[in-house]
């Protein structure tokens, strides 16, 4: 007896793979670093908000999310009709692709660079032309643009690049809309951007607005601490903000996460407190992995890469042994979230020690 028959581009996708969390130990605290959650739990009103909102759960929410719309739309200096919802930027993502991708088409990215990346792309029928990082894991912007052809209807723009941590900047993204042709989506995906503090980063939002082809995507999963709650936006000009809206998952956005968002934004300067003090950490810990000898690439993310090769899953297994999950990349290297102080000088003192024995 045969099954039903399902689409060949199925067939041999990859599974995206999340951060796996720790084993309860009792021999020592264990930490979960391996996602790049915020460790922060969420903010007292945050909260509040959200458990208010699920006392209503037996309704549905608001399909459109009104009133987070229009809070993203004035944080932002947008116009309503700029803003498209859903279930994580990931989320957004696959509606982007749903919109613009077809069987045929070509999506041109970096690689390495977000693993769900190849995943949507294949679901999409698309053809993947992934262009290799160039010096420092960075993107190699003008790869990319050659890389454009007549059949490219989508390119992603990781900055900061997961899992390498650098960011693309703005003469750069300028100089790729400039050489991609109008008709071609640029998504610029940029999940990490609260944690960027480097002045010559590229900022989405600035070419969006000259660009009609420019869609930005951001999150309330990271520096927002709402990964659990899956909810992030999009902002692009009507004509692309609008289909995005029309491949949404109707109901997507769940009432708890659309008022728990809302309260965020209103609680910003408190939660960005939380991210200063991630940023502080970050830096200290690549500056302690830069001493210990290791080439850690710079980061705007709130993580590091730590470029392994074949080593890679025997230092991810050292670091559990430790106490701390990480998140390896087989063959290529692992991506260390920064997490709480005490889990960061963990990792710090298993690299020491798998530096010392080299």
């Amino acid at each position: 007896m045969t099954g039903p028959r399902l689409r060949r581009a199925l067939e041999g996708i990859p599974t995206y793979r999340p951060g796996r969390p720790p084993q309860p130990r009792d021999d020592l605290r264990t930490y979960k670093i391996s996602s790049n959650e915020n460790p922060y739990p969420p903010l007292p009103g945050v909260l509040e908000a959200a458990l208010a909102a699920a006392g209503e759960m037996n309704r549905y929410p608001d399909m459109f999310a009104t009133a987070l719309t229009a809070a993203i739309a004035e944080r932002f200096g947008v116009p309503v009709d700029h803003v498209a919802t859903g279930t994580g930027s990931v989320g957004v993502l696959q509606q982007a692709f749903q919109v613009a991708a077809q069987e045929g088409d070509e999506v041109v990215y970096a690689w390495r660079s977000f693993e769900a990346y190849p995943i949507v792309a294949q679901v999409s029928g698309a053809t993947s032309v992934r262009v290799p990082l160039g010096a420092g894991a960075r993107h190699d912007i003008d790869a990319m643009a050659a890389a454009v052809t007549d059949r490219t209807r989508l390119v992603l723009v990781c900055s900061p690049n997961n899992p390498t941590g650098p960011v693309v900047y703005a003469e750069e993204l300028a100089r790729l809309c400039e050489r991609v042709p109008a008709d071609v989506l640029v998504v610029v995906d940029e999940a990490y951007r609260e944690f960027v503090r480097d002045p010559a980063a590229a900022d989405g939002l600035q070419l969006y607005r000259d660009h009609p082809n420019v869609c930005v995507l951001r999150t309330f999963s990271k520096a927002y601490g709402l990964a659990g709650l899956r909810v992030g936006f999009a902002i692009a000009h009507p004509p692309v903000a609008d289909a995005l809206r029309k491949t949404a998952v109707p109901f997507g956005v769940s009432g708890v996460a659309q008022h728990a968002a809302i309260e965020s934004l209103r609680r910003e300067a408190e939660l960005l407190e939380r991210v200063e003090a991630l940023v502080a950490e970050r830096e200290r810990v690549r500056a302690a992995l830069l001493d210990q000898g290791w080439d850690v690439p710079e980061t705007q993310a709130n993580f590091v890469w730590l470029a392994l090769g074949a080593d890679t899953v025997a230092f991810a297994e050292r670091c559990e042994q430790a106490g701390v999950v990480v998140r390896p990349f087989p063959g290529e290297g692992c991506r260390v979230s920064i997490g709480e102080t005490e889990a960061n000088d963990v990792v710090l003192q298993v690299a020491a020690s798998w530096r010392a024995e080299r």
